[in-house]
């Protein structure tokens, strides 16, 4: 597993990050993401990366393999 940390209370809506990677990142219909810290499967891991380097803010980390 790979854990995200999104620090969602600087989140300002932009949504590039669902926009890149849906399958990863999930935002309200205004465009925020409101999650703060998840898990998702290894081989979303390029996905993750793609949708935290599309943040103007830089406000998501995307971490190692716990099983790694």
């Amino acid at each position: 597993m790979v854990r995200i940390k999104v620090d969602s209370q600087r989140c300002m809506g932009h949504a590039m990050c669902n926009a890149l990677a849906p399958d990863v990142y999930t935002v309200t219909d205004d465009g925020f993401n409101e999650m703060q810290e998840f898990e998702v499967p290894a081989e979303r891991r390029a996905a993750a990366l793609r949708g935290a380097s599309a943040c103007p803010e830089r406000i998501i980390a995307v971490l190692a393999d716990e099983a790694s």
